[in-house]
């Protein structure tokens, strides 16, 4: 027992900020720079991260640079399948390509060279030329030891991530169930239309957070309230809706489906994509669709039908959509996806919002937002290499992101307030957020990244959902 105490006293002294009380979260957590370093160093060097879309590397030789927290890592398009190496020359350390982040190109015919001395490695990491060969000792160019140090990369659901920890668990392993949800939606075929970034006053868990919840929606988004009321007071407020999730009895089922397509449009119109243009308007031929007047059965009935049109049409078009009501069943989903540590899915019908946050500083992170859709062959709109960058409160955003980056700031100020110790967290609907941070506790404390992983499988579904008493660890 004596042994247990010391290293728990150990891992106390390790992590001043730990979470002890899953329904309060410290405050220093978000800013205090000793455990930023300590956080970063859990996090980063462990976890499977979001490196790049597949379709940003799509030849032979096409890489592109992904870069956290000091680190830049190449991701490559090669001859046997997508790699990643660490960007640095093995000579002085310069970064063979890029050097700025989220830059790209294809180094099919040239290979990677170092602006500094011209060293050269190709594609699969393997150095080609050593300028001046003769003025060095031949022991200290051992030909393995200059390849580019190779980073491990898997794909899933059209995207490349990479993991400094060559003893952590595949990327299926991590990610569990979600990843097959992904797969029935098709997801690896997926497309960007576009690709937004912005550099945010803030955390990146502060960031995260305004996104592991519905409840801020009466609030901060009041057009998604007052569209469909007896949808968010049923899951946030008083009112128990009656006849279920969503349902008031004092509606009919004509007065629901309006209401119902009204938040589509809204959701359309404030993401810019979330629910597709193609597919709203395929929901707005059937809004007089006869239905039951019960709207217990009527409204269930409603959405079935036009599940089952966009899935028909879309694919009639050309689109490799998965059928709605089929996957709905088999493997359903949360209106939001957490695939832990940085990475958001939003889904609806056959398109997905995806988000990305990565830490700068302790109090300033970057997050990037792609729009992802099906397109038939043929019509594919051109990729978006780059993010168009915006300053946090550009009017140019979609106005959902618009509204949310307009509390993300000034809470990060709030963290600082005198007093202010903890964040105190609903224990039915905030839960995410807990979770979160009790499962970066315990990558702070070394604990296997089978237990982690475990963790994270739970946290994917956990939108909206309550803290959870046993993570596993």
């Amino acid at each position: 027992m004596a042994d247990f105490d010391a290293r728990d006293s150990l891992i106390a002294a390790g992590n001043p900020f730990k979470v002890t009380d899953p329904e309060k979260i410290p405050a220093k957590r978000f800013y205090d720079e000793e455990y930023f370093q300590l956080e970063s160093d859990a996090v980063w060097n462990h976890s499977w991260q979001m490196a790049t879309r597949l379709e940003n590397i799509p030849n032979i030789g096409d890489w592109t640079e992904y870069t956290i927290l000091g680190k830049s890592v190449l991701v490559v398009n090669t001859k046997t399948g997508v790699k990643a190496y660490a960007n640095h020359c093995r000579h002085r350390g310069v970064p063979v390509a890029g050097g700025k982040g989220n830059e790209h190109g294809n180094c099919a015919k040239t290979g990677f060279i170092c602006p500094f001395h011209g060293w050269r490695w190709n594609m699969d990491g393997e150095n080609t030329f050593v300028y001046g060969k003769h003025l060095f000792n031949q022991d200290v160019l051992n030909h393995e030891e200059l390849n580019l140090i190779p980073v491990r990369c898997e794909t899933l659901g059209g995207e490349a991530y990479i993991n400094f920890d060559n003893s952590a668990p595949s990327l299926r392993e991590w990610m569990g169930p979600i990843a097959d949800a992904l797969d029935v939606r098709n997801m690896a075929d997926m497309r960007a239309e576009w690709w937004y970034g912005t550099v945010l006053p803030s955390n990146w868990k502060i960031a995260m957070e305004a996104f592991q919840e519905g409840y801020h929606v009466m609030k901060t988004h009041p057009q998604l309230q007052h569209a469909t009321p007896v949808l968010y007071n049923a899951r946030y407020g008083d009112e128990t809706g009656g006849l279920g999730p969503g349902i008031d009895p004092q509606l009919t089922t004509r007065q629901h489906v309006d209401q119902h397509f009204r938040q589509m449009e809204l959701l359309n119109e404030g993401m810019a994509g979330l629910i597709h243009t193609k597919e709203v308007e395929i929901a707005r031929s059937l809004v007089d669709a006869e239905l039951p007047e019960d709207p217990a059965i009527g409204v269930p009935m409603w959405f079935g039908m036009v599940q089952d049109a966009i899935s028909k049409q879309l694919k009639a078009a050309g689109e490799n959509v998965p059928d709605l009501n089929a996957v709905c069943q088999s493997h359903p989903v949360e209106a939001l996806q957490f695939l832990f540590p940085n990475h958001f899915l939003l889904i609806y019908f056959t398109g997905m919002t995806s988000y990305r946050v990565r830490p700068l500083t302790a109090e300033t992170c970057l997050f990037e937002i792609w729009s992802l859709t099906h397109m038939a062959p043929g019509t594919e709109t051109p990729v978006p290499m780059d993010p168009i960058i915006l300053p946090f409160d550009s009017k140019d955003f979609p106005k959902i992101p618009q509204q949310d980056y307009s509390n993300i700031p000034i809470q990060q100020k709030g963290m600082h307030s005198p007093g202010f110790e903890y964040m105190r967290l609903s224990k039915d609907r905030e839960g995410l957020i807990s979770n979160n941070h009790r499962t970066i506790d315990a990558m702070i404390e070394g604990r296997p990244l089978s237990q982690v992983a475990q963790a994270v499988h739970k946290l994917a579904y956990n939108f909206d959902g309550a803290i959870i008493e046993d993570l596993g660890f």
